[in-house]
């Protein structure tokens, strides 16, 4: 052997190795570089998470929902598929990745191949939508993408023929409400954020619709401007925040309604309000949220169950999934968690 086919035989392998190395430091420079340098995660919050995580993970059943009360519903797998994509879980390789997989599985299982409705509800759908477009372009599965766009066609098409211009609980519902329009709007968004084209027209006409049910205080209502609750004014305020339509005395007024529930925690549905008034807050006032984010760490630190759970009385799937996304924005690994 000759010296320049020994410096072969060498340097190849070393420069193979190199690149693999090389590569592997670049990926994980830009994971470690979404994450924000100039704040610290909680320590509390933290903890918080990767309890929920483990309970999510191991009280996840073989067909990839959860065994509770609302655990079969698509769009309760998609808030918990969503849970460990907010917290930068690797949906490929990582400790929870056939979780992620096993709960997309299951969504896609769920989706109708004719018109792509997702379960039995506009709710589900929502849900089940927005965590397809959250793991699409991340998780290695071409059956995302074409289920993705038939679900936000369907979304399209409902609003279409309701005549409101918006959403209640089934695609030809011809009614409206602030919370089923609220997730598709959001869902929308989410979609857009992965690339899939959502016309102008659509946001518009939904935001139209909420303003009808925005009362004079700033206060959202279920059905029309009467009866404002903190749940529908955080979610009504979301939306006009992703639409980047904040300036405005109607949203300053929704904004302000809410600094004056900040201790507010909805009974009936617990976690829901902490979903959207994290989002809410996040995106319109920053450091009124910081200051609802630690009263909501310490809150979710007291009431989490030994196993990692969330009690309540929509399913423990549910209520710990809407628990760990109320303070994903911590995290920032969502591009909807993001200004």
């Amino acid at each position: 052997m000759t010296k320049d086919q020994i410096f072969i035989s060498f340097s190849i392998p070393f420069l193979i190795n190199f690149l693999i190395y090389f590569l592997l430091f670049q990926t994980a420079r830009s994971q470690i570089s979404t994450l924000r340098q100039d704040e610290t995660i909680p320590a509390q919050a933290e903890l918080i998470y990767e309890r929920g995580l483990k309970y999510l993970e191991k009280s996840q059943g073989v067909k990839g929902s959860w065994n509770d009360s609302v655990g079969a519903e698509p769009g309760v797998v998609g808030l918990c598929v969503a849970a460990f994509l907010a917290h930068g879980e690797d949906p490929n390789h990582g400790p929870y990745s056939k979780t992620i997989s096993q709960g997309i599985d299951f969504i896609l299982s769920q989706q109708n191949e004719k018109n792509g409705y997702i379960g039995s509800s506009m709710y589900n759908h929502a849900f089940a939508t927005k965590a397809l477009a959250e793991s699409y372009g991340a998780l290695e599965d071409t059956r995302i993408a074409p289920a993705l766009k038939k679900a936000v066609e369907l979304i399209l098409s409902s609003q279409k023929k309701n005549r409101f211009g918006a959403w209640r609980y089934t695609p030809d519902s011809r009614d409206a409400d602030t919370t089923v329009t609220g997730c598709q709007m959001v869902t929308l968004f989410a979609a857009r954020n992965a690339g899939i084209a959502v016309p102008d027209e659509a946001i518009k006409k939904g935001l139209a619709f909420l303003a009808t049910c925005r009362g004079r205080d700033g206060e959202y209502g279920y059905t029309s401007a009467t009866g404002g609750k903190p749940t529908l004014t955080a979610i009504g305020s979301l939306c006009l925040s992703l639409a980047k339509e904040k300036d405005s005395k109607n949203f300053q007024a929704s904004l302000a309604y809410l600094k004056k529930n900040i201790d507010y925690r909805d009974r009936y549905y617990p976690f829901y309000f902490e979903y959207y008034m994290s989002q809410a807050l996040f995106h319109a006032d920053e450091s009124t949220w910081k200051e609802w984010n630690a009263r909501n760490i310490r809150y979710l630190s007291t009431i989490q169950s030994a196993d990692g759970s969330f009690p309540g009385n929509q399913g423990t799937s549910f209520n710990t999934a809407a628990a760990l996304l109320s303070i994903a924005i911590n995290y920032r690994f969502l591009p909807i968690y993001e200004k």
